[in-house]
This record gives C-alpha cells, sequence and structure tokens, in this order.
C-alpha cells in the first residue's frame, strides 16, 4: 500500500492510504456512457436539478429520500404522471405548493432498520400501493447516508428503479481503506444492474487533488438500468450542455480522469 506522511504536532504519523491502482480501477469502472436516450434536465436549474436519460415513458413512481429545500425535480417528475414519495425526518413537510393528496411523504429517515426514526428502502416501497411490476425513479441525496442505504437494499428493489439518481458525498475518503471498501460495495452493487450514463460533480465542494488522480469530493450520479440500453459509447462532454453549477462558488468540471481512457 502507499503510505502517506503527515506532520501532526511535530511528529511524523504515518497513515496507511488506498492503493493508487485501486482508487483509479474504481473511478474507471464508473466513468459515464452515451446510450441513445438523449439526457434530459428535471428540476431546478442550480441545486436540486438533475440530468436524467429521456427514458421516463411508464415510470410509475419517484421515490425521493432526502427533501431539498427546493422540490421542483419531484415537481417535474409529478408533472410527467408519475407518483411521488419524499421522505425525511428533518422537515416537518416538503417545500411543495400543491395539495398533500398529489404525493406522499413519511418524517423518516432512510436507512438499515425500521423504527420510529428509520425506514429501510424495502420497506419504504413495499409500504406503497405500487404495483410491483412496475418500474421506478430513485432520486436520493440524504448526505452520507446513501451507501449503507444502497448496500442494505434488496437486488429485487433495486432493480425496479429504471433509473438512478444519487448524490454521493466525501468521494475524497477513498483514499481512506475502509472507507473505499465500504463505498465500493455500493458502487459494485449498482453496477450490476445499472451502469453510470452521466457525472456532476457539485461545485460547493470543490475538487481533491492526490497522486495524480482528482476526486470531487460530492458528485451527483445518474444511472440507467442495464436492460434499457441498446447503444453504448463513451461519455465526451462534460459539462453536459445542460449541466448548471450548484452553488456560486467556482466553476468545478468533472475531471478528465473521471470520463478520459487516456
Amino acid at each position: 500500500n502507499y503510505i502517506e506522511s503527515l506532520l501532526n504536532r511535530g511528529r511524523f504519523v504515518f497513515r496507511k492510504i488506498t492503493p493508487r491502482q485501486n482508487v483509479k480501477l474504481l473511478i474507471e469502472s464508473l466513468r459515464p456512457i452515451k446510450t441513445q436516450f438523449d439526457l434530459i434536465r428535471l428540476g431546478s436549474k442550480g441545486d436540486g436539478g438533475y440530468l436524467i436519460p429521456d427514458d421516463i415513458n411508464e415510470i410509475k413512481a419517484c421515490f425521493s429520500p432526502g427533501v431539498h429545500l427546493i422540490s421542483a425535480f419531484e415537481l417535474d417528475c409529478l408533472n410527467f404522471g408519475m407518483k411521488v414519495f419524499m421522505a425525511d425526518k428533518s422537515v416537518e413537510k416538503p417545500n411543495l405548493e400543491i395539495s398533500t393528496t398529489e404525493f406522499d411523504f413519511i418524517q423518516k429517515f432512510i436507512g438499515c432498520t425500521n423504527n420510529s426514526e428509520f425506514i429501510t428502502m424495502d420497506q419504504w416501497v413495499n409500504s406503497s400501493d405500487i404495483d410491483n411490476n412496475s418500474d421506478l425513479l430513485l432520486q436520493m441525496d440524504i448526505e452520507g447516508s446513501e451507501y449503507n442505504s444502497i448496500i442494505n437494499m434488496t437486488d429485487e428493489l433495486l432493480n425496479r428503479f429504471r433509473i438512478i439518481v444519487i448524490e454521493f458525498h466525501s468521494l475524497q475518503d477513498l483514499w481512506q481503506p475502509r472507507f473505499f471498501d465500504f463505498a465500493s460495495l455500493a458502487f459494485n452493487k449498482i453496477s450490476q444492474s445499472h451502469t453510470c450514463v452521466h457525472i456532476h460533480p457539485n461545485n460547493e465542494d470543490g475538487i481533491d487533488k492526490r497522486l495524480g488522480i482528482e476526486i470531487p469530493r460530492t458528485a451527483e450520479f445518474t444511472f440507467l438500468r442495464n436492460d434499457r440500453i441498446k447503444f453504448k459509447a463513451q461519455a465526451k462532454q462534460f459539462p453536459h450542455l445542460l449541466d448548471n453549477d450548484n452553488s456560486n462558488k467556482c466553476h468545478v468540471s468533472l475531471p478528465l480522469n473521471w470520463y478520459d481512457e487516456n
């Protein structure tokens, strides 16, 4: 393993880090592809808007854990005829100026267990009135709990999501072996059934640069289920024309090592 030496309180502290090759291979496994579907933007122009493939016909419902101050993405899903299910323990209700009969909200965090504060993805979806054979959309922004929530999800439920949009946090910690192993479980699980079609770094948190590898600290990933893909090519346009910065901080583009094979 590579060894990173840190000067701490006048003494050298040696800390083991993830081998560079392991980090590089994980990044390569997540390189976005271009499919037969163009990307469209749902939600707001800035934070709270996401790019997804234009393959939303007959998706019955959007499940959106992590309620944002702006719920424009969920509103667009409603306008496309989807039922919308939202969950977040930290807010009393979503910021949607529509009748509560038009969406479903539970005041719970998504996690690995079911109790008064938490609910698993499987329990949440299974308790809804959505037909078991219908396709779904997942849009998840739960501030770091996305990894354990994905790992805890059954393969059967994961396969029901035609499109998955997740904001992954603390990606710079891939250099920490324990976090790398943990995050890899989540990414590898998604990759069994889905392929990454877009990545947008959140410019609020910037880029980590280490050992010649650049990693967005926070990034929005879009995945499409493999059975929907009939054409594959390397995606090369970053940022996409529909991408917009999340905040007023300096613009951040997806680093070249995330999409270029050279």
